[in-house]
């Protein structure tokens, strides 16, 4: 059993190193002399005199990078880069700010000054690029209650990842509070051309949410915002202060459709669910597994997920008896912290597979494509069906640890974390399920 294992491992590294951002940039992007081609349309950068540059996220670096290369020749960039690593290269005219996360820091409160103070210049001779990816949430962040302090806001976003909803829920909560969230970077650049490039860590259709839509229009309302606390009972975690705020009707609304801001603004997605899904099947399918992709479960409680993938790859043995068959999944699958434990969904969701796979001729890996799993040090974890006896025979209780919230601790006893480190990209958690004859 342990070959799937390793199959597993390869069949997700092959999938990291397929994605290329620069290269993705360059293939989805066109420069012809002064004429920019996005998909579905083209920009004409002759009347431009400065381009500037807002990059968020953990795909930052390689964005900025991608986009130096389009625009060299002629195109001199100037910008604010928030990101959770220091850069490997850094590109000429843009300032680099190394945020927290999951949560916010000093260096997210002084970034978002900086793109502020930024936009505050742009005018109709300006374009304003903004490459948004995964992870901006946290690295880039200002509260629009001026009487907010940087610990309430830790606090706040602490209760918002811990608490099991879903990126949408936890962000239409998040783009109300900040003031360079929901729309208001775009409002901050209004007469300036906009356009964002993106590459998606959040469900199709739901790009609002991604880097909680700092320069895309907000389709959430603050009676959402009040629906998402009182569903997971978030009022005795939230700083009181953003509840006051809340509850006195001070609380202002997110620019929505129809803002004069977003008339002269373009969104554009270079990397999203094919993106992931195509070389995660190619890499499985050139290993001999018939494969299936899968994309059923994004925003599912870890043990509903766990029970329904590996559901279907049980009826994909049956669809082919003798084969090799794999079920590749991505999105983010709910997982609360119940527990002072190290792990995050990815583990916990391999750890809620342990039992039912035990004597089984399978493996399962679910890993982040950041390189990071919840406040653990991997990306995730895998397992296979001899992993419950192991752990039971070095005194490991997968039920209490999942209890626990310490999946982590679990497979890092057995030597069987994903550790990728930073990966320089985020686009979707990928789990891939794989079984023998």
């Amino acid at each position: 059993m342990a070959e799937l294992k390793q199959l597993a491992r390869r069949i997700f590294q092959e999938t990291i190193s397929a994605i290329d951002i620069p290269e993705a940039m360059q293939r989805k992007l066109r420069r012809e002399g002064m004429t920019l081609r996005l998909p579905g349309g083209a920009v004409d950068l002759q009347g431009f005199e400065r381009v500037r540059v807002v990059a968020i996220g953990k795909a930052a670096h390689a964005m900025v990078e991608g986009l130096a290369g389009l625009l060299a020749g002629g195109f001199l960039l100037e910008g604010i880069v928030a990101a959770p690593t220091a850069p490997e290269n850094a590109v000429p005219g843009m300032k680099y700010f190394r945020g927290g996360h999951p949560t916010p820091d000093e260096q997210s409160w002084k970034a978002a000054e900086a793109i502020l103070e930024l936009l505050k210049e742009c005018d109709e001779k300006t374009i304003v690029f903004f490459l948004l990816s995964g992870g901006g949430s946290a690295l880039v962040e200002l509260p629009l209650d001026e009487r907010m302090t940087l610990e309430d806001v830790r606090q706040m976003h602490r209760a918002l990842v811990t608490c099991g909803a879903s990126i949408d829920a936890m962000n239409t909560v998040r783009k109300h509070v900040s003031a360079v969230k929901g729309g208001r970077l775009a409002v901050a650049a209004g007469r300036a051309t906009k356009i964002t490039l993106a590459v998606s860590d959040v469900p199709v259709e739901k790009e609002s949410a991604l880097a909680s839509g700092p320069s895309l229009p907000d389709p959430t309302s603050i009676a959402d915002v009040r629906r998402v606390i009182e569903e997971f009972s978030l009022r005795g975690k939230l700083p009181a202060r953003l509840l006051r705020w809340m509850d006195e009707e001070k609380m202002p609304d997110t620019p929505k459709e129809g803002h004069a801001s977003f008339g002269n603004a373009r969104f554009s997605l270079l990397l999203g669910l094919e993106d992931l899904f195509h070389p995660a099947h190619h890499a499985a399918e050139a290993k001999g597994f018939v494969t299936r992709c899968d994309n059923t479960t994004d925003d599912w409680p870890v043990e509903k997920a766990a029970e329904y993938l590996l559901g279907q790859l049980d009826a994909e043995r049956k669809a082919h008896p003798g084969q090799r068959v794999a079920v590749i999944a991505d999105g983010e699958v709910s997982s609360p912290v119940k527990g002072k434990g190290i792990g995050g969904r990815n583990a916990a969701f391999v750890l809620a597979c342990v039992k039912k796979i035990a004597g089984k001729n399978i493996a399962v890996l679910s890993a982040g494509t950041d390189g990071v799993d919840g406040n653990s040090p991997a990306a995730g974890a895998v397992a296979d069906g001899e992993t419950f006896e192991r752990g039971q025979a070095i005194g490991l209780n997968a039920r209490f640890m999942f209890r626990e919230s310490d999946s982590y601790s679990y497979f890092a006893r057995l030597g069987d974390t994903i550790i990728t480190g930073p990966t320089g990209n985020n686009m979707r958690d990928l789990r891939i399920l794989l079984a023998e004859p």
